[in-house]
């Protein structure tokens, strides 16, 4: 997945994400996530109840390097049911310059998919990637998926004078 954050009065920054699944093991290795020049590399387990709903949830634990040095526990989880899904990705980091430097980031959104091709939603997110006048950020999103492409186009703070886009990519949504 790259996520391209175009944020007013601030430096663009492009924030890949690659993810690999087997069984109920999860690997994912990301770049500017939890702030720009740091990495991370995670690991977790994946637990899924499907039936006419569907549950998700994958703890992960992880090493930060880079500008940020230190360890990190965190996880995501997603419900779907019909057309509605819900999603939350959250994580703390232990910067290991010291606690005042440690912080929790999360990004949750509600889609609703009223077609197979189309979802639109709410999202929010809490970062240290980037300054912002909010401490959480808040906004809408509108998808499509083209085959295995997925693509959605996210504004945040809308009501500012100024507000701040992301446009992902991804390949191989769920």
């Amino acid at each position: 997945m790259l996520y391209s954050y175009f944020i007013p009065d601030e430096r663009d920054y492009l924030q890949p994400t690659v993810a690999a699944d087997r069984g109920v093991l999860h690997l994912e290795t990301r770049a500017n996530y939890e702030g720009l020049g740091v990495g991370s590399a995670w690991a977790g387990w994946n637990f899924a109840w499907c039936k006419a709903v569907t549950l998700e949830l994958t703890p992960m634990f992880g090493g930060v390097f880079g500008d940020t040095k230190g360890v990190a526990a965190g996880g995501r989880g997603r419900f779907n049911w019909d057309f509605i899904e819900a999603s939350s990705e959250s994580e703390y980091v232990f910067d290991a310059t010291g606690k005042a430097d440690w912080f929790y980031y999360n990004w949750s959104q509600v889609l609703l998919s009223p077609a197979e091709w189309w979802y639109a939603g709410l999202v929010a997110q809490r970062t240290r990637a980037y300054k912002g006048e909010r401490d959480i950020q808040r906004g809408f999103l509108v998808g499509f998926i083209l085959g295995p492409v997925d693509i959605t186009a996210h504004m945040f703070n809308p009501d500012d004078a100024r507000p701040t886009y992301v446009l992902s990519v991804s390949v191989g949504r769920k």
